[in-house]
């Protein structure tokens, strides 16, 4: 039980600096393109609570943890006006691939100074970082990889992913509890090729 509990505990810090993390970089970006809408938000503090959803951001990413699954998750999406943006559909793109490239550099460091110092809470952080940068880069709306396919795709695509996008975090909780399995091994996968690569550039 008490391991359990530390498991919990840990997961849920490693979490929260990461989504933190994860969403000020949004709006860090957002801002460099042109956009203040995260910063008049209040979106750039260090402040958890005005990042973090109760589903996404705590309960998925416990349940996948206790579970023993890759770890995954979100946060409450940073607001953004696409018409302040410098370049539009690109400049959303990078604002939306800033996030999942801040949990690859947080997964990278973590994993340097865990073979430094063989801390374990170390390596655990480097694979909920992985999962998260995993999970995002997925092109389905409203996750972050769906913004940088929607400045690739044709207006029928767009159109598509607007319709979807209107149901927001509900279509991605009908996606886990759907396909799920699949779902997994996508994240195991990418996970492990993710890792390898950082293996072999840090030499252990």
């Amino acid at each position: 039980m008490d391991g359990l509990i530390f498991l919990i505990l840990e997961t849920l810090v490693i979490v929260i600096v990461s989504t933190v993390l994860h969403e000020i970089m949004h709006g860090v970006v957002a801002l460099w393109q042109g956009d203040h809408t995260a910063r008049l938000s209040g979106r750039l503090s260090l402040n958890p609570l005005k990042h973090i959803d109760p589903w996404m951001s705590v309960a998925l990413p416990l349940i996948l943890a206790v579970l023993g699954g890759p770890i995954f998750g979100g946060a409450k999406p940073v607001p953004i006006n696409p018409r302040n943006l410098k370049h539009g559909e690109w400049s959303m793109a990078l604002v939306a691939i800033a996030g999942p490239l801040t949990n690859l550099v947080l997964a990278f460091v973590a994993h340097c100074v865990w073979c430094a110092t063989g801390w374990s809470v170390l390596a655990h952080a480097t694979m909920v970082n992985l999962g998260f940068a995993t999970f995002n880069i997925l092109p389905v709306p409203p996750l972050d990889g769906s913004r940088v396919l929607y400045a690739l795709a044709p207006n029928f695509v767009r159109d598509v992913m607007d319709k979807i996008e209107r149901y927001g975090t509900t279509f991605v909780f009908v996606l886990v509890v759907v396909c799920g399995g699949l779902l997994s091994n996508y994240m195991y996968l990418v996970e492990n090729a993710i890792l390898g690569l950082f293996e072999k550039i840090v030499g252990f």
